[in-house]
């Protein structure tokens, strides 16, 4: 029997078929899937969290959002993987920054764990996208904690998509409760991705990264896109210039 017992509120492992291998030699980093990963038993102990620390307990949750907004984006979902990224949007949009500043409220602490597992559920059916197809690649070449690049990544990334994935961006929203129910699609998308940047910045998390090297981007790009397509249900399929303009996006136009 596999047990999982997270101490983390963010990867969702304990609740999905897929593991990340690195391969420092090759800079590679990328997702292995298989049903015998799935725990048989999630054991949620919110104590277990509480000594996290706080850009760990911010990035983390930003990365249980991202497993819920790239899975609901996407075009493989079931109504359950619908309700559960909602209900994990819904936790983390209310409680991830109160916890950052609170890191005692085991209450809260309790419901990212919650958010966390519900998220790793949706994405462990309807997959995730290009956010972490470019994070598993900065993190294979320069060691980004992979949290920390999909916080980064994702407000970037659903700027990119526009309109492909303004409907269900909103209608997430909506649902979630992140936004005014009578928003129209496009006003509730950009508020969606307006809360996302000022949660960032609430946690101290960082606009764009840093260090990207010019020689890496090509061999970057092509190991995102062979992660991505055609495997990815996102929003629409990017092609190569099109990924190489965000890697400079994401970087502020600083690669180096």
């Amino acid at each position: 029997m596999l047990v999982a017992i997270p101490t983390t509120a963010g990867t969702g492992s304990e609740a999905t078929l897929a593991a990340v291998i690195s391969n420092p030699e090759t800079h590679e980093k990328y997702p292995i899937n298989d049903h015998s990963l799935i725990p048989h038993l999630a054991v949620l102990d919110p104590e277990l969290t509480l000594k996290l620390p706080k850009q760990m307990t911010a990035t983390t949750g930003m990365d249980a959002l991202t497993h819920a907004v790239e899975a609901y984006i996407g075009r493989s979902n079931t109504k359950e993987t619908e309700r559960d990224a909602i209900e994990a949007t819904r936790i983390i949009m209310q409680d991830l920054v109160a916890v950052y500043a609170d890191g005692d409220d085991v209450v809260r602490r309790g419901n990212m764990l919650k958010a966390a597992y519900l998220a790793g559920k949706a994405f462990t059916r309807a997959y995730v996208g290009y956010v972490h197809a470019i994070a598993h690649t900065l993190g294979g070449f320069y060691g980004i904690p992979h949290g920390l690049a999909n916080s980064v990544i994702l407000p970037h990334m659903l700027d990119y998509f526009g309109a492909s994935a303004e409907k269900r961006l909103a209608d997430l929203a909506r649902k979630s409760k992140t936004v005014d129910e009578t928003l129209d699609d496009a006003s509730a998308a950009k508020a969606f991705i307006a809360r996302i940047r000022a949660m960032n910045k609430s946690m101290a998390i960082p606009e764009t990264l840093t260090g990207i090297k010019s020689e890496d981007v090509p061999l970057m790009v092509k190991r995102a896109l062979s992660e991505a397509n055609p495997l990815y249900p996102v929003p629409r399929i990017l092609n190569g210039q099109e990924l190489t303009e965000v890697f400079g996006i994401i970087s502020n136009g600083s690669i180096v």
